[in-house]
C-alpha cells in the first residue's frame, strides 16, 4: 500500500491552525506565495521573524464552488468601492480593525464596512452581472464558408443577386453586368456625360502621345525598330491606344487614365537590358518585352480571378513610398542621357554608375545646345505643374505643358536645322498600328527565365499603381471599385497588349490626375484617347521627325519628379520610425543595389515589422476614472487610478502560438512588478488579476494552454484569475477545451466594472 501525503488544507483553513504553525506570521496577514514561488506577506503587516513553513506539494487551486473568504483581514488598510466597480477611495487603518460583521446582516448588499479592509458602499443603484452567454452552434461546413468569404470576398460582390423578387433576366442582366461594368453605365449615358468625357479624352491624349513615346524610350524601346523589314511606330504610343480600348469594357472606375507607366518602363528596361542588348539585340529585346508583358497579365488577371488581391497589401504605403522617391531619382538620372547629349551611356540602373558615366564620359560629345533645350523646357513643365497643383480649374495648363513642348520644341529644331545638328531627334516614325505580336512571343531559350522575373516584378508594382490610383479617385467622388475586378480588367490589358505589339501598362498618376480635373464622367473618356492616339498613329507620326530627345528627357523628369515626396517620409519619420527605415531602406536598396533587390529588402523588413507586432503584443495596465465605470490605460490617463487589491490588464492581439509564451511571461512580468509597488507604497495586497480580453480576436490551442499555465502558476500564488468580455470566438474556444471549467462562479465577466464589484463584494463577508 502506496503512502499518501496528507491533503494540504485551503488557505480557509490554515487561518483556524494552532499558532505554532504559524508563529513567524503576523496574525492579519495569510501565508502566501509570490508569483515567483517565494513566500510573501501584506506589506502593511510586521515582517516574519522565522522562515514559514510551506507544505510540500503545489498548492491546490481553490474549489470551483464559492467559499468564505478567509475571516481576518489581509492588510490594515481600507478600499472603498461602489457596486457599480468604480474606485472610490482608500486609506491606512491607526490599528487592525475590528473583526465585526458587516453592517446591516452578514451578506445584505447595502453597508458600509468589510472586515478585510474593502469597503463597498451604495452610490448608486446595486447593478445586475450580467452573464457572459456562449456563442450559438455554428456547424463546420457554416464556418468554413463563412471564414472563406471573408477571405476572398470582403466587400460581398454578390450582394446584387439577393435581391428580393429578382426574375431570372434580371439576374442575368446584373451577372453581365457584373463582368463587363460598360454595360452599366451606357444604359444612363447621355449628351451631357458624353461632352464631359470628350473634353477629357482630348486631354489625356495631348499628355499620353508624349508621354507614350517618352516611357517607351525610358524602357529601351526605341521609337523605330526593324523587324523583317516591318517599321514598328512606337510601342508608347500604341501601348496607350489598344489597352484603354479593353478597360473601358471590363474596368470599374471612371477616372483611371491608362497607358504605360514610369516603374513599369523602369523595371522592364533595367532588367531586361542587364541581360539583353537592346540596341545589338533589338529583335531578341522587343521579344522579351512582348513576353514580359505576358506574364505581367496573367499575374494580374490570376490575382484577381482566384481573389488573391490582399497579397499586394503587404507593399505597405511606407515600402511604396521609399520605392518610388528611389525609382524617381534612377529615372532621373538616366535622363542625363538626354539632358547632356551622351551618346555612349552606362546600362546599368544604379546611381554610382550612372554619375561615373557622365563624369567620366569625353566632355567634347556635350552638345550645349541639348542642355538648353533641356533645361528651359524642364523648367516650364514644372512651372506647369504648380500653376495647376495652386488652382486645380487650371489643370489644363499641366495638361497641355508636355505637348506644347513637343510642338515648340520641334518647330525650333525644324527651323534652326541647320544650327542645331548635334542634337539628337526621333527620327522617322511610319504611319499605321503595329501588328500582332503573337509570332514574337519568346516560350524557349536562356531568357525566358529573365522575361518571367521581370514580368512578375513589373505586374505586381503596375497593378499596385493603378489600384491606389483608382481607388483615391472612387473615394473622392463617392464610389467604390472592386480591386479584385480592377486586377482582371488590367491584367486583360496587357495579355491582350502583348498580342498587339503593346508593353506592360496600368494606370499612371499624372494621366489619371488629369482625367479627374478634366471631369470626366465615365471609363469612355479612355475610349475617346485611345480614338485620338489612333489617329495620331495613322497621320501624323512623321511630324515627330524633328522632335529632340531632349524634351522627351525633360517630360519624363518632370512627370516622375513628383513621386520623390519629401513630405510623406517626415510624416512617416513622426508617426512610426520603423515605417521611416522600412522607407529608408527601400529608397537607397532601389538607389545603390537594384529595383528588385531594394524591393525585396523593404518588403523583408516589412514582414519583420509584422512577425514582430504578432509576437510581441501590446499589454498595458488599466486604472478607473473615478466616478465612472470606464478603465483606461494608466500611462495615457493621468486621472485613472489603480484599483487597490486589483490589478488590471489588458491584451490587444490574437493569442496565437508565436505570442503565447510572451504573454505568459509578460504577465507574470506585471504581477512581480505590482507586488514591488506594493512592497514600496504600502498598499493593499494584490488577490486578484484581471484580463480583459476584449481585443482578443482569435485563440489556438497554445493560448489555451497559456492560460491553463497561467491559471495553474496564480493558483499556487493564492491569486484569483478573472477573465472580461471574450468575443465569441474565443468564448467558443476556451469551452470547447473545457478551461472555463477550472474557474469557479466570479472567473468570467462581461465588463470590468462588473468583476470588480461582484468580487470586491465578495471579500467583505
Amino acid at each position: 500500500m502506496v503512502n499518501t501525503p496528507p491533503p494540504e488544507k485551503h488557505l480557509d483553513e490554515q487561518h483556524h491552525q494552532p499558532q505554532s504553525s504559524i508563529a513567524s506570521i503576523d496574525f492579519y496577514t495569510p501565508l502566501r506565495l509570490s508569483i515567483d514561488g517565494t513566500p510573501r506577506a501584506a506589506a502593511t503587516g510586521p515582517s516574519p521573524t522565522n522562515q514559514p513553513i510551506i507544505p510540500e506539494g503545489p498548492i491546490p487551486p481553490p474549489p470551483s464552488s464559492r467559499s468564505p473568504p478567509p475571516p481576518f483581514p489581509e492588510a490594515h488598510h481600507a478600499i472603498t468601492i461602489s457596486n457599480n466597480g468604480s474606485f472610490l477611495g482608500s486609506h491606512n487603518h491607526p490599528s487592525p480593525p475590528p473583526l465585526r460583521p458587516p453592517p446591516g446582516g452578514g451578506g445584505g448588499k447595502k453597508g458600509g464596512g468589510g472586515d478585510n479592509g474593502i469597503n463597498v458602499i451604495d452610490d448608486c443603484a446595486v447593478e445586475e452581472i450580467h452573464e457572459v452567454c456562449h456563442p450559438p452552434h455554428v456547424s463546420l461546413w457554416d464556418k468554413l464558408r463563412g471564414r472563406l468569404n471573408e477571405i476572398f470576398f470582403p466587400e460581398d460582390p454578390f450582394h446584387v443577386f439577393r435581391k428580393r423578387n429578382q426574375s431570372p433576366a434580371t439576374k442575368f442582366v446584373e451577372a453581365v453586368q457584373y463582368v463587363f461594368p460598360i454595360i452599366g453605365w451606357l444604359r444612363t449615358y447621355d449628351f451631357d456625360v458624353f461632352r464631359s468625357d470628350l473634353i477629357a479624352g482630348l486631354t489625356i491624349a495631348s499628355l499620353a502621345i508624349p508621354q507614350g513615346i517618352s516611357y517607351a524610350k525610358l524602357a529601351n524601346l526605341p521609337p523605330i525598330i526593324g523587324l523583317s523589314s516591318k517599321k514598328f511606330s512606337s510601342f508608347g504610343t500604341d501601348s496607350s491606344f489598344v489597352p484603354p480600348m479593353i478597360y473601358a469594357v471590363l474596368g470599374s472606375s471612371r477616372h483611371l487614365g491608362i497607358g504605360p507607366v514610369s516603374v513599369a518602363s523602369l523595371i522592364i528596361g533595367s532588367e531586361l537590358s542587364q541581360s539583353v542588348s537592346p540596341e545589338t539585340q533589338t529583335e531578341l529585346y522587343v521579344s522579351l518585352a512582348f513576353t514580359t508583358t505576358l506574364f505581367a497579365g496573367l499575374l494580374q488577371t490570376g490575382l484577381g480571378i482566384f481573389r488573391l488581391g490582399f497579397i499586394i497589401d503587404f507593399l505597405s504605403k511606407a515600402t511604396l513610398t521609399g520605392f518610388m522617391a528611389g525609382a524617381a531619382v534612377i529615372v532621373i538620372l538616366q535622363q542625363l542621357k538626354g539632358l547632356f547629349g551622351i551618346t555612349h551611356f552606362t546600362k546599368q540602373m544604379q546611381i554610382i554608375p550612372v554619375l561615373k558615366s557622365v563624369i567620366h564620359e569625353e566632355k567634347e560629345q556635350w552638345t550645349w545646345q541639348t542642355v538648353v533645350i533641356c533645361l528651359s523646357f524642364l523648367a516650364l513643365l514644372l512651372v506647369a505643374r504648380q500653376v495647376s497643383a495652386k488652382k486645380p480649374k487650371l489643370f489644363w495648363v499641366s495638361a497641355l505643358a508636355p505637348l506644347t513642348s513637343v510642338i515648340i520644341s520641334t518647330l525650333v529644331v525644324f527651323i534652326l536645322k541647320s544650327k542645331l545638328q548635334k542634337v539628337a531627334t526621333i527620327g522617322k516614325l511610319p504611319e499605321g498600328v503595329n501588328p500582332s505580336s503573337l509570332h514574337k512571343l519568346y516560350f524557349h531559350g536562356p531568357y525566358l527565365s529573365v522575361a518571367i522575373k521581370t514580368g512578375i516584378l513589373a505586374g505586381v508594382l503596375s497593378l499596385t499603381e493603378g489600384i491606389a490610383v483608382g481607388r483615391t479617385c472612387a473615394s473622392m467622388n463617392n464610389y467604390q471599385i472592386d480591386g479584385n475586378k480592377e486586377m482582371i480588367a488590367i491584367g486583360a490589358m496587357n495579355v491582350c497588349g502583348c498580342l498587339c505589339s503593346c508593353y506592360v501598362v496600368s494606370g499612371g498618376f499624372a494621366r489619371s490626375a488629369v482625367n479627374y480635373n478634366a471631369g470626366a464622367k465615365t471609363a469612355f473618356s479612355n475610349v475617346v484617347m485611345a480614338l485620338a492616339i489612333l489617329i495620331t498613329l495613322l497621320f501624323l507620326m512623321p511630324l515627330f521627325y524633328y522632335t529632340p530627345n531632349a524634351v522627351l528627357a525633360a517630360i519624363i523628369t518632370s512627370a516622375v519628379i513628383g513621386f520623390i515626396d519629401v513630405k510623406a517620409a517626415y510624416n512617416l519619420w513622426k508617426l512610426d520610425k520603423l515605417d521611416f527605415l522600412i522607407s529608408m531602406c527601400s529608397f537607397f536598396g532601389v538607389l545603390f543595389i537594384s529595383v528588385p533587390i531594394g524591393l525585396a529588402i523593404a518588403v523583408g523588413i516589412s514582414l519583420l515589422k509584422i512577425i514582430l507586432n504578432v509576437s510581441r503584443p501590446f499589454t498595458s495596465e488599466l486604472g478607473n476614472i473615478p466616478g465612472t465605470r470606464i478603465y483606461r490605460n494608466l500611462s495615457c490617463y493621468n486621472n485613472a487610478r489603480r484599483v487597490p487589491a486589483f490589478l488590471i490588464l489588458t491584451i490587444e492581439s490574437p493569442i496565437y502560438f508565436a505570442n503565447s509564451m510572451y504573454l505568459q511571461e509578460r504577465i507574470i512580468r506585471w504581477i512581480r512588478e505590482e507586488e514591488q509597488r506594493i512592497q514600496e507604497t504600502g498598499d493593499a495586497i494584490l488577490k486578484c488579476v484581471i484580463l480583459d480580453i476584449t481585443a482578443v480576436t482569435n485563440i489556438d490551442s497554445s493560448g489555451i494552454e497559456m492560460l491553463y499555465q497561467l491559471k495553474r502558476t496564480m493558483d499556487r500564488s493564492l491569486l484569483h484569475l478573472v477573465l472580461v468580455n471574450p468575443v465569441a470566438i474565443v468564448m467558443e474556444r476556451l469551452q470547447n477545451s473545457k478551461f472555463l471549467a477550472t474557474f469557479d462562479a466570479r472567473g468570467l465577466y462581461l465588463t470590468i466594472g462588473e468583476a470588480v464589484s461582484d468580487v470586491s463584494s465578495s471579500w467583505r463577508n
